[in-house]
């Protein structure tokens, strides 16, 4: 027998609702003292407030609001890590503190929330990295950019190493952030300056070059290395496998050891495979003393270990990153692997190419090149490239030395597989106007595969 549709004035919930007296509003602004004490209680070793009108997030606030419509403060925080773990030639110590520490921070985010939402005030916590959107992948798949919160939030500046230093605890730290849909009483304001020292030693612990003593930083070197084990480079393993005939042509281009780490990143969590910047410095107020106090035992014991560390380090074939580990440090091994900075629209290449920038391969070499993208994403941008700087401009400006006008579509797959090329130049798909030397240039520069 069908029961008797309930109306939902007599649902028992309704009715329960309706007899109940209304919970009382929660006070906004929020008072920061009690919200920072909540945060601290919950775990966090620092803590600041920013509001969603900042200038320095300007670029989030859209993905912010979609991810909590309403929003209105960020509070930042910090997980502090264990120095040593973090310092240690045995990477395998270094990654357990940086996921238990991940871990740590997430449940301070999750505990901050449930306790807001106690008092019916609506916020998320976002994951410190992993899960991410992957739908969105290659592109943004991060809800927040943590560092840039916390700059604002005053618990630290970005160093030439591209980490987040704390004025007290250096780098050895994680980024937390809860979006609240409500104010507080007082906001954080940045540091007025920056702990890094400008040492160096990040520099001279990195093992691909990714770091450059102008402060340049060379986004490619960093990822292919130090992330092999996460998106782009298990995407490249993964077409190793599918590319390997039988098992033993699989062990011929991949050995043992590595199928095992991957094997390890899968079952326990990516792991990172240098992150040597962070474990060199000296930076903050309770890490400096020892470093001030002794620097050549700072550098023998901490900063010589890594260097002279045996490993395999990945890089693209013919990039900076491989002539750099090559000559600068012996007992490492360049192992060539595919390019997983790959676009799959006009847009993302645009985005991209800063990213995969050769900047040691362009000494001396001076060209503009004018690009004109038809089809599916029609686009106009110019690259100019001056003896190790570049600038990437949308329209065109200038004199061009190569123009280049192609279907978007086309020019996708001739980045993805050169042999294209002959096809697409055959049918005019891709014209140029211009010296097609200057094209292969362009490919050394900006490798894709």
């Amino acid at each position: 027998m069908t029961p008797k549709p309930i109306k939902l004035d007599d649902h028992p919930t309704v009715v329960k609702l309706r007899q109940r007296s209304r919970p009382t509003e929660p006070a906004d602004p929020l008072d920061a003292t009690w919200l920072r004490d909540l945060c601290l209680a919950a775990g966090a070793d620092d803590v600041g407030f920013v509001e969603i009108g900042r200038p320095e997030i300007a670029d989030q606030r859209e993905d912010l609001s979609a991810a909590l419509p309403g929003v209105q403060m960020l509070i930042s925080f910090v997980c502090r890590m264990n120095r040593e773990n973090i310092r240690t030639p045995a990477r395998s110590v270094a990654n357990l503190e940086f996921h238990h520490t991940a871990d740590h921070s997430d449940e301070v985010g999750r505990q901050v929330v449930s306790k807001l939402e106690a008092i019916g005030v609506r916020a998320i916590n976002p994951a410190m990295g992993f899960p991410m959107e992957m739908q969105k992948f290659p592109s943004k798949t991060w809800v927040v950019s943590h560092k840039p919160v916390a700059e604002a939030a005053g618990l630290g500046r970005m160093g030439i190493h591209r980490k987040v230093i704390h004025p007290k605890f250096g780098n050895f730290i994680l980024l937390g952030t809860v979006l609240v849909d409500a104010t507080v009483t007082e906001y954080s304001r940045p540091l007025d300056y920056n702990p890094c020292l400008e040492c160096k030693l990040c520099v001279a612990a990195c093992p691909t070059g990714a770091i450059a003593p102008d402060g340049h930083f060379d986004f490619s070197a960093c990822y292919t290395h130090n992330y092999r084990e996460f998106m782009g480079g298990f995407g490249d393993w993964v077409g190793q496998v599918a590319d390997s005939k039988d098992a033993a042509d699989y062990r011929s281009k991949v050995g043992d050891n590595e199928t095992a780490s991957v094997w390890q990143s899968l079952s326990f969590g990516a792991n990172y495979k240098a992150a040597y910047c962070m474990s060199v410095c000296p930076a903050g107020d309770d890490v400096i003393g020892a470093w001030m106090d002794d620097r050549k035992s700072h550098l023998a014991d901490v900063v010589r270990p890594l260097q002279r560390k045996e490993e395999t380090v990945y890089v693209i074939a013919g990039s900076d990153a491989e002539e750099y580990v090559t000559r600068r440090f012996p007992d490492k091994h360049p192992k060539q692997v595919g390019q997983s900075l790959r676009a799959n629209s006009i847009d993302g290449l645009i985005t991209g190419l800063p990213l995969i920038f050769q900047r040691e391969q362009t000494k001396d070499f001076f060209a503009t090149y004018h690009f004109s993208f038809t089809g599916a994403e029609s686009r106009q941008f110019t690259v100019s490239i001056r003896d190790r700087e570049l600038e990437v401009t949308e329209g065109h400006h200038g004199l061009p030395d190569l123009r280049v006008v192609a279907d978007a579509s086309t020019w996708l797959k001739f980045l993805d597989n050169r042999s294209v090329l002959p096809w697409a130049l055959v049918r005019r798909r891709i014209k140029l106007h211009g010296s097609p030397k200057l094209l292969l240039a362009f490919g050394r520069f900006f490798p894709t595969q």
